[in-house]
């Protein structure tokens, strides 16, 4: 059955509640500081499928973003600077001092959300943005529906209006680890994906579309994830579409993840800077302990005129729906 418990205190004195949903073999543990998934369970598996933090104050420190939904705008903005109908914005720059990373150092995923309703298998959380927060315009009011809708699938469906004209670009940050195992670099890997975007020293876009055919980045067949460097984007479509099968993520133990999703791009993170982070069952999580699979816009997109759309209008609802799909070997969804 579901449960809602107070789980920590942020140093403003505000309490942070923890959701318990359960539904389809699934047991999920939701935060309401960043919309953050805490742990995730599967039936008959006895480690958890996420990399999360025993206490709050993990996620006040090394363990930011971790199982987060970040935004107003997920990933890079260069220099935090972008137009919007001519006119020239500076957003703030919480990422050595260079860039704009997954909307400032108070986005969505380090902002307490409110509860606006939950049941057994199923939490609707909403948060307020103020006009210029961050540096971004416009007020945008954003729901995130959290759902376990059955077998084995865990469902994010996430919304956004605003005043004003505004980029927009939600997305989960989980780390996942299907093994409860040291690292993922056993993990297979498939993604629907034929270019990627190639990026500087500074994990910025170049603007180029590369071709993931010949290189460490064709994962159009299921391959073992090796050490590389992975954090990029790929490129899944020209625009949001229907909900449309994505990736899909394999460990030695057998448990696999399937992502259905709508967005255009796909950012695979390998966890290589992942070092000493308190985890769960008293665990420590190294290199590659994890990885991220967040479907999203395609980063930097406010620089780049031919990457797709990434500006929310009033009057316009933004919809991204991601569904990860767990199984286990001799367990059916």
């Amino acid at each position: 059955m579901s449960r809602i418990e107070t789980w920590g205190t942020l140093p403003d004195g505000r309490a942070v509640e923890r959701i318990t949903l359960e539904g389809g073999g699934l047991t999920a543990r939701v935060l309401t500081y960043g919309a953050t998934l805490q742990d995730l369970r599967l039936a008959g598996v006895d480690h958890p499928l996420v990399l999360g933090a025993p206490d709050l104050s993990a996620y006040l420190g090394p363990m930011l973003y971790f199982g987060a939904i970040v935004g107003r705008v997920a990933n890079r903005i260069a220099g935090g600077r972008f137009k919007v109908d001519g006119q020239e914005w500076q957003a703030e720059l919480n990422e050595n001092g260079r860039n704009t990373l997954h909307g400032g150092s108070e986005g969505s995923g380090q902002m307490l959300w409110q509860v606006a309703a939950f049941s057994d298998a199923s939490a609707t959380l909403t948060l307020d943005l103020p006009d210029g927060h961050m540096g971004f315009p416009g007020v945008m009011q954003v729901q995130a529906v959290i759902a376990l809708p059955g077998d084995g699938a865990l469902s994010f469906d996430i919304t956004a209006t605003s005043d004003r004209a505004t980029p927009c670009n939600f997305a989960h940050h989980g780390y996942y680890n299907l093994d409860g195992s040291d690292d993922v670099l056993g993990h297979r890997l498939q993604i629907a994906a034929e270019h990627y975007l190639p990026v500087d020293d500074h994990l910025i876009p170049t603007g180029e579309e590369a071709l993931v055919k010949g290189t460490r980045f064709d994962f159009r067949d299921p391959c073992e994830i090796a050490p590389g460097g992975y954090d990029h984007n790929f490129c899944l479509w020209r625009s949001r579409t229907e909900l449309r099968p994505v990736a899909m993520l394999t460990g030695q133990s057998g448990v696999t993840m399937e992502i259905d999703a709508t967005e255009p791009g796909l950012q695979l993170y390998d966890g290589g800077h992942l070092d000493g982070f308190p985890g769960l069952g008293g665990r420590t999580y190294g290199r590659h302990a994890g990885v991220a699979l967040e479907t999203q816009n395609w980063p930097d997109a406010p620089n780049h005129s031919h990457f797709p759309d990434w500006l929310l209008r009033p009057g316009q609802t933004y919809r991204n729906r991601a569904i990860y799909r767990f199984t286990a070997p001799g367990r059916g969804q």
